[in-house]
């Protein structure tokens, strides 16, 4: 049997959970730049806020209701993120635990059909809930594609199925995919659903698992789709996977808290995120040979459909792979020359570095002094002082210093378990 383990409204649940004040009471968690809604309690949703909606549009609702509202707080639910996951670990033991995303983890619970999974379910539960304050709901079923199923059923009624549902006979799963719409099943997106309902009269999970693999092969991206099919029958097709140890690409990008124009300030954006992007190379000991930046311009008609406007990137490939900030922060800013154009309003820009390698395999130059093929300590020094102060107290001139394009995080709460100055007070 597989599971999996999805926290309840995760970035709202952090919130609540260092002010418990709120418990049953409305919040909603804001998207980065305080733009759109990301995360809302049940009775946030209840009140008709309305998912991944901008932000001024709901304002009016949640002044009204007095709904607690908060900048996004990544510090936050990342630490409490890797709390639950690392529970779920001790409790199954590590190989049987996949983690998918920063709420949502699958897990393997055998094929003991003597065991009470119902009562597993809430076992693993009340000790994530106890250990971690985190709520969360399990799905459990014979494939990873039918927990979702059982998960999402779950999560639709709390109370009546105590954040636990389990599908382990044919007329509950049966029961369970008729009472799934299809836009609900993990692996058919938004664009699926509408062409699987408008083209083929495909409505809920149940009218999908009904459909031939050939079908599914024409209709639904060949093997990935024939692979859902069979997943809906109960079939294995989809087996756990090992944690991903290494990143083969890495990436920061970032909103701008206002408007853009400069040049300059974006040459300081892109220095700034190089270095954040430098310091995870590092972190898992890699070097990049390739580094590719892009700016996203402010869309003609923002106000109306709220998409940004054109993006546009270039690359260069690196003579020497590196994970040195300065050796990457130079090329980076070049490229800015290339793509920037005078008069444009800029809302976003990223950096990615890949070609990655491990960084022991790159070897020094023999024609360059010892003391400047030892970078690897500096860096070293420089992520170490910056990891125990924090804020980027070590950095890059290129940077800048007062980096008023930053992204707004007005009504963000304290880091409670990163920062020594933002601990819990218990009084």
């Amino acid at each position: 049997m597989k599971g999996i383990v999805d926290c309840n409204s995760f970035y709202c649940s952090c919130e609540r959970l260092f002010q418990p004040h709120l418990d049953n009471k409305p919040v909603v968690v804001l998207s980065n730049n305080d733009g759109c809604i990301v995360s809302r309690s049940d009775e946030a949703k209840s009140l008709g806020v309305k998912m991944a909606g901008p932000y001024f549009l709901a304002k009016p609702l949640i002044e009204e209701h007095n709904v607690a509202t908060f900048s996004s707080n990544y510090n936050l639910y990342g630490d409490l993120s890797w709390r639950v996951m690392e529970t779920l670990k001790m409790i199954l033991g590590e190989e049987n635990v996949e983690v998918y995303s920063v709420d949502e983890a699958f897990i393997d619970l055998g094929e003991n059909g003597e065991n009470d999974w119902k009562q597993i379910g809430l076992q693993i539960r009340k000790t994530i809930e106890q250990w971690t304050g985190i709520m969360v709901s399990v799905g459990i079923a014979p494939t990873k594609v039918l927990s979702k199923v059982a998960n999402h059923l779950a999560k639709k009624d709390k109370r009546a199925a105590e954040c636990v549902v389990v599908l382990d006979a044919y007329e509950k799963i049966i029961a369970a995919l008729q009472n799934t719409p299809v836009g609900e099943i993990w692996g058919v997106g938004r664009q699926y659903a509408k062409k699987l309902t408008d083209m083929h009269a495909v409505f809920t999970a149940y009218d999908l698992s009904q459909k031939s693999p050939e079908w599914a092969h024409r209709n639904l991206g060949g093997v990935v789709g024939i692979r859902l099919i069979k997943e809906l029958r109960g079939e294995h097709a989809n087996e756990m996977k090992d944690e991903l140890k290494e990143k083969k690409m890495i990436a920061t990008t970032r909103m701008f808290g206002r408007n853009v124009k400069s040049i300059i300030e974006i040459k300081e954006a892109i220095a700034t995120y190089t270095a954040k992007a430098a310091e995870k190379l590092r972190r898992q000991y890699s070097a990049a040979n390739t580094i590719s930046i892009f700016v996203v311009a402010k869309g003609q008609n923002h106000n109306i459909d709220f998409r940004h406007g054109e993006s546009i990137g270039t690359y260069t490939r690196l003579p020497i792979a590196t994970s040195s900030t300065h050796e990457l922060i130079k090329p980076a800013i070049e490229l800015v020359d290339k793509i920037f154009v005078h008069g444009t309003i800029y809302k976003k820009a990223g950096v990615m570095l890949s070609g990655l390698v491990p960084d022991k395999t790159i070897q020094g130059n023999l024609f360059t002094e010892e003391k400047h093929n030892g970078k690897r300590l500096l860096m070293s020094a420089i992520d170490n002082v910056n990891f125990a102060m924090r804020d980027d107290v070590i950095k890059f001139a290129t940077s800048g210093t007062k980096r008023n394009w930053k992204m707004r995080m007005e009504m963000r709460s304290p880091r409670y378990t990163s920062r020594w100055d933002e601990l819990y007070k218990v009084s």
